[in-house]
């Protein structure tokens, strides 16, 4: 008698979803298997140019992360004592009431006083010009001690952090400064693309303390001292000004480096680029001694 087949591979799945793994900075393309709109399995996307379908364990465990117990709905309100773990649920309207009410008193008195964190958001420009409006320099968010380098290198290259806007050029890189890497944090897409570099033979340097990860496979090491990351980069710039291989004409024509910002503190302007009444942005005119747009 013959045996029924066996389905070995049974669909459990009625939609696919196609979006970014938020697990880490890398921003990989994933798909999304839902069964009746819940998430059952996530895989990587063949089409994403970034990670090109590959998927760590990180990113395809963050079906967990969404489904947490823990993961907060509302907003929480301490009941009991601090430190006991007692809190209840409140609405939206609740805590922008009770957040108004603290924070009044404090900005009648000393605005200087407000210290505050912020997670892994994806706004950090508007929690510094929130603290600027409310008149506090003390905060500080994730990306301070996390990517805001990687981002600011980004930004200063093509335009953008490149986990949002595109990547490091792997086809015609020649010379790729990792400056602080954590062991391994950038997961696949950093891991292939160094792969590529050296396969070709473009030279990889690492600044770092130890010399694990990322820095044992570098042609150079140069094992800094934690907390001497500053005076590295200032003596570094101090020796490409003094040797003049400060592309000078680079900078004018192509970035923002010789934009005037506004010193303003406290003001909704500061940190800002100076602008004229049609909204262009300013420059020192040397011939003038006047700024020009």
């Amino acid at each position: 008698m013959t045996e029924p087949a066996v389905d070995t591979s049974p669909k459990t799945w009625d939609e696919i979803k196609t979006t970014t793994c938020y697990m880490c900075a890398c921003r990989c393309g994933i798909k999304v298997y839902l069964k009746d709109g819940t998430v059952k399995y996530i895989d990587g996307n063949r089409a994403h140019p970034v990670n090109k379908g590959v998927i760590c364990g990180k990113g395809a465990a963050g079906i967990m992360q969404h489904y947490s117990p823990a993961r907060l709905s509302k907003p929480l309100i301490r009941v009991g004592e601090r430190g006991s773990g007692e809190f209840r649920e409140i609405e939206w309207e609740e805590a922008l009431r009770t957040a108004t009410m603290w924070l009044s008193e404090v900005r009648n008195t000393d605005p200087k006083k407000l210290a505050f964190f912020t997670g892994r958001d994806q706004s950090q420009g508007l929690t510094g010009w929130w603290a600027a409006q409310f008149g506090t320099p003390n905060y500080a968010a994730h990306g301070g001690f996390c990517s805001v380098n990687m981002a600011a290198a980004g930004l200063y290259t093509f335009g953008g952090s490149f986990w949002e806007f595109g990547e490091p050029d792997w086809k015609h890189t020649k010379y790729f400064l990792l400056f602080g890497v954590a062991e391994d944090h950038a997961s696949n897409p950093l891991k292939a693309g160094m792969g590529k570099l050296k396969a070709r033979g473009a030279k990889i340097v690492s600044l770092n303390p130890i010399r694990t990860g990322y820095s044992a496979i570098a042609d150079e090491w140069i094992g800094i001292r934690p907390g001497t990351d500053g005076l590295f980069v200032g003596a570094l710039i101090h020796e490409l000004l003094s040797a003049q291989k400060i592309d000078g004409e680079y900078l004018l024509r192509f970035t923002n480096a010789p934009w005037l910002v506004i010193e303003n503190e406290g003001a909704a302007d500061d940190g800002l680029f100076a602008r004229n009444a049609q909204g262009s942005a300013l420059v020192w005119d040397a011939h003038s001694g006047t700024p020009m747009p």
